[in-house]
């Protein structure tokens, strides 16, 4: 995953301090480096002596030509003194690309009553014109730059604009149909391009089947590389030699043809074809594909395969999500709920040091290749895309892990705040049995990402969207 590109546009308007805002252009940019995000800036250093967006040297025709061949994703117009509101309009809406809002709070006046910046101002006359064009945009309270509300800001913001970007160019890879008797995997492909740009990469169980089976006659050095992997990360005592090759002969034919095809994640038939065809589930190859950050979501869940890479990216890709079917009440705890699939959750967050290779204990066949055990629990954003009647929303809530009784299959039983609430919700719709997981807050980061994505709304159940905007604005910063 390469970096974010982040457009470095710094501005300031004639009539107050050149001086003091190209000092502040210098001081921004240096501490936006320092909070050591994944992001590769690219700025107006060569378009003028300044490097700075002003009206009466540099329009902004220039700055709109750099940014498109360096294919920035997102723009920061940081205004070191009042600003230039019309070309920063012009630019921010031919790019048609997220875009922060900002400037560092104005000092006390000089001795003689002149003001150096009146930023704050500047921000007003920004916001307005921006509105004027329809350009979406995140604003971040003015204040210091060594304030925390800043740093808070400017990292949700790069962290939406991950998520933007990979939303933006999602294909999923579509293995086989949904199961016969799962409606409710049931999504509209042709909505899904129209409205969001979303392709689906369908190919049949065949296909995947024949592919697997070369991947076996091949026995390629990733091949190897996966067996290896299954070997020392798991205890394999009850599975044979064959069905650990096939398993991984599998993982190795799915992500060949994610690559191949260009798709970021995959949405599979997990049974019971496949079962017959190859003699194995694929639980463990998603598994292990999920923390390669590509991940594979079961039924064919084509909706919850965009909710994975929008959690995932909202991490900024440094965490591995897991895909949970909503099961049961805790026995003992009204706000408590199980998260369960039958053996898909990431290696990586078991809390066993080898979990357990098995056979599938629900099916009669006991097909193996599935993984069992306990991940860790901590504090976790829970999150599902969805919609019907071409209505689309993003469930985001906040759990954190519990004790709980011991169950087959991945699982971990979570906290909510009012688990009543989280059922009407979710019973109500558009939403359905399944939901990814991540071990990290990331509900202000997509809560911001709807911003910029037409035909999606936030529906945020623990915080509320007032709790988030207040955090947003630096509530409880320090």
């Amino acid at each position: 995953m390469r970096k974010l590109k982040l457009g470095y546009a710094p501005t300031r308007r004639f009539t107050f301090s050149a001086e003091d805002a190209f000092r502040y252009k210098v001081t921004i940019r240096e501490k936006i480096e320092s909070f050591g995000l994944p992001i590769e800036i690219v700025d107006l250093e060569g378009l003028n002596e300044e490097g700075l967006l002003y009206d009466d040297n540099i329009g902004a025709d220039a700055i709109i030509e750099r940014f498109q061949q360096e294919k920035v994703d997102a723009v920061f117009f940081p205004h070191c003194n009042f600003g230039t509101e019309d070309t920063v309009a012009r630019v921010a809406k031919a790019l048609g690309k997220p875009i922060l809002l900002w400037g560092p709070r104005d000092e006390a006046p000089l001795e003689d009553g002149m003001r150096l910046r009146d930023t704050q101002c500047g921000l007003f006359a920004t916001g307005k014109v921006l509105r004027r064009f329809n350009v979406p945009f995140t604003y971040v309270t003015n204040c210091r730059v060594d304030d925390p509300v800043f740093e808070r800001g400017f990292t949700n913001f790069v962290a939406a604009a991950n998520v933007v970007r990979q939303f933006r160019s999602l294909r999923i890879l579509q293995i086989g149909p949904r199961p016969t008797s799962f409606w409710t995997m049931m999504c509209n492909e042709g909505e899904l391009l129209e409205r969001f740009g979303i392709e689906l990469y369908p190919i049949t169980l065949i296909d995947i089947t024949r592919a697997a089976k070369q991947q076996e006659k091949k026995n390629s050095p990733e091949l190897q590389e996966t067996i290896a992997y299954i070997r020392e990360k798991l205890d394999t005592s009850e599975i044979t030699e064959d069905a650990i090759i096939r398993v991984a002969a599998l993982k190795v034919a799915m992500k060949k043809y994610a690559v191949d095809s260009g798709s970021t994640a995959i949405a599979i038939q997990c049974w019971s074809a496949l079962q017959e065809s190859i003699g194995i589930m694929p639980c463990l190859a998603n598994a292990i594909l999920t923390d390669e950050q590509i991940p594979v979501t079961c039924e064919t869940d084509i909706h919850g395969a965009i909710t994975s890479i929008m959690v995932q990216a909202a991490a900024m890709n440094q965490a591995p999500t897991f895909f949970a079917d909503l099961t049961i009440r805790h026995p003992a705890n009204d706000n408590a709920e199980l998260l369960f699939h039958c053996g898909n959750f990431p290696v990586s967050l078991s809390i066993e040091d080898k979990p357990k290779m098995r056979r599938h204990f629900l099916f009669d066949d006991h097909a193996p290749g599935t993984h069992e055990g306990e991940i860790r629990g901590g504090e976790m954003t829970l999150a599902r895309f969805d919609g019907d009647h071409g209505e689309y929303s993003l469930f985001l809530g906040k759990a954190k892990g519990v004790e709980g009784p011991f169950t087959r299959g991945s699982y971990v039983w979570v906290e909510v705040n009012d688990w009543p609430l989280w059922e009407e919700k979710l019973v109500k719709g558009p939403y359905v049995h399944h939901s990814v997981g991540i071990h990290a807050n990331v509900i202000p980061v997509l809560y911001e990402a709807c911003n910029y994505i037409p035909g999606l709304s936030p529906d945020p159940v623990d915080p509320t969207e007032e709790e988030i905007r207040a955090w947003l604005r630096g509530s409880g910063a320090k």
